[in-house]
């Protein structure tokens, strides 16, 4: 990979990090689309990288909601914030016990599994398509849709099955209000990441060393920028826009790579 196509695979990440459409399922399309042939381990380094950059333009945006959620949590009362904190906690667990039982296994999975991640954005698509369906409403996420939010994001390690499309619309469909869920959606990933990469770092699974680091650091800050404009554009998106037409786009990218893959074995 070299700094242009880590520019544009950054760019990619952070546009299709806040739609509902898979950043990692486009992540690997365009990989395969630019002849990048990294081993699993590499391409889930560079993903994961990437990934991180986009957390971050989300602390940018979402400041003053981390600011309230971290204030809420060491308060110690049983307030909307310190509630708040917790339904972020509970969410993060089904994520982090599939990440750390099956992890390897999901590495292989980032190495242009092309066939998988079509099927994946049709799965997206439906969850879209059942979600745009369920009436709008004003409720807020509850501990227990907070666990059940929690499971849809652990899916969504699957390249093609959308993050924020599968905790958008599983909340959604539990009867959370529109605006409210895709905040809590786009907050719920943050410490996730930051654990992740963390991990990732500290047991040496991911080298940042030689001529990576610059093509990495490309990807990284690519990512950043379009995820502070993405970021700012879905929040206002999701206001008016309705879900039908990422279920209709993630549809017919599901079908043309599943097509392209089957046609070329």
């Amino acid at each position: 990979m070299n700094f242009i196509e880590a520019i544009i695979l950054g760019i990619i990440q952070g546009l299709t990090e806040f739609l509902p459409v898979s950043s990692s399922g486009h992540l690997e399309l365009v990989k395969v689309l630019l002849g990048d042939n990294s081993l699993p381990q590499e391409s889930l380094t560079f993903t994961v990288v990437v990934h991180f950059a986009t957390a971050l333009s989300t602390i940018v945006i979402f400041k003053k909601d981390i600011f309230q959620i971290c204030k809420g949590l060491f308060q110690f009362k049983w307030n909307e914030e310190f509630q708040f904190s917790l339904k972020i906690i509970v969410s993060m667990v089904p994520a982090v016990v599939v990440g750390l039982i099956f992890e390897e296994q999901f590495e292989q999975f980032f190495g242009g599994e092309i066939l998988l991640v079509g099927f994946m954005l049709i799965i997206t698509s439906l969850l879209l398509l059942f979600a745009d369906r369920a009436k709008n409403t004003t409720k807020k996420v509850t501990f227990f849709s907070a666990i059940v939010i929690g499971v849809s994001q652990a899916l969504a390690i699957l390249p093609g099955i959308s993050r924020s499309g599968a905790t958008i619309s599983t909340s959604v469909l539990l009867g959370v209000d529109r605006v409210q869920a895709a905040r809590f959606s786009f907050l719920m990933v943050v410490p996730l990441i930051f654990g992740k990469i963390g991990k990732d770092v500290l047991s040496g699974s991911i080298d940042f060393h030689g001529a990576q680091i610059g093509v990495l650091g490309a990807g990284f800050i690519a990512s950043f920028i379009a995820g502070i404009f993405a970021c700012k554009w879905m929040i206002a998106i999701v206001k008016k826009s309705k879900l039908s037409y990422f279920a209709l786009y993630c549809f017919i990218i599901g079908v043309i790579a599943i097509s392209v893959t089957l046609s070329t074995k």
